[in-house]
């Protein structure tokens, strides 16, 4: 009869199969975040005036129409397709990741930038002048909080990286193993591996 992993000494790994459901968390908060923000920036081009300022909350909110061809702050205008080139690359990075997740903050986290990042890439491959230089939508103005004009998917990545920032801070692995639980591992592991030692009697 062989011995049970208890019996033995090793540790029992929980099934995978438990966090599978984690990658799906992340899909569904970028699907979230791409849907609202296209959605409204349909309306947006439908309804509002393009580069007049409609006031919602009087100085604290307002709408303010344009067509962004470059990064925050309108830079760089004249390299959108740089800006394509990066953001498609940002998407397949963290569908490459996708695998590896096993953590709710990260799964957040990577959900708000790929959603994000998908909604301004749409723009820029489907709105004018044309693919792939389109410009970004941008309408939303709070001129007491930030000197720029910004839409959904910029509010996604922004919190995104203020929870990654939050992420690195607490040091939250990708695959959701809490920190004790790691360095239990290790210490387990150099116990079930001792270095070779002397006998008393001096032979090896």
């Amino acid at each position: 009869m062989s011995e049970t992993p208890e019996a033995s000494g090793t540790t029992v790994e929980q099934p995978a199969s438990r966090k599978r459901w984690i990658p799906l968390l992340l899909l569904l908060v970028a699907a979230a975040v791409f849907i609202a923000d296209q959605l409204v920036k349909n309306w947006v081009v439908a309804n509002l005036p393009e580069g007049e300022t409609v006031p919602v909350l009087g100085e604290f909110l307002q709408w303010h129409f344009v067509r962004n061809p470059g990064a925050a702050f309108s830079m760089a205008s004249g390299s959108t397709w740089i800006f394509t080139i990066l953001a498609a690359v940002v998407v397949v990075v963290i569908l490459w990741q996708i695998r590896r997740l096993r953590s709710i903050s990260w799964s957040i986290f990577l959900g708000l930038l790929l959603g994000g990042v998908l909604g301004n890439l749409t723009d820029r491959l489907t709105r004018d002048p044309g693919f792939p230089v389109g410009h970004v939508i941008d309408f939303i103005s709070t001129p007491w909080m930030i000197p720029a004009i910004y839409n959904i998917a910029d509010m996604g990545i922004v919190v995104g990286m203020v929870l990654f920032v939050l992420i690195t801070l607490f040091g939250l692995p990708l695959d959701g193993t809490p920190r004790a639980r790691r360095g239990a591992k290790v210490e387990q592991d150099r116990e079930s591996d001792p270095e070779p030692s002397e006998s008393n009697d001096g032979t090896p």
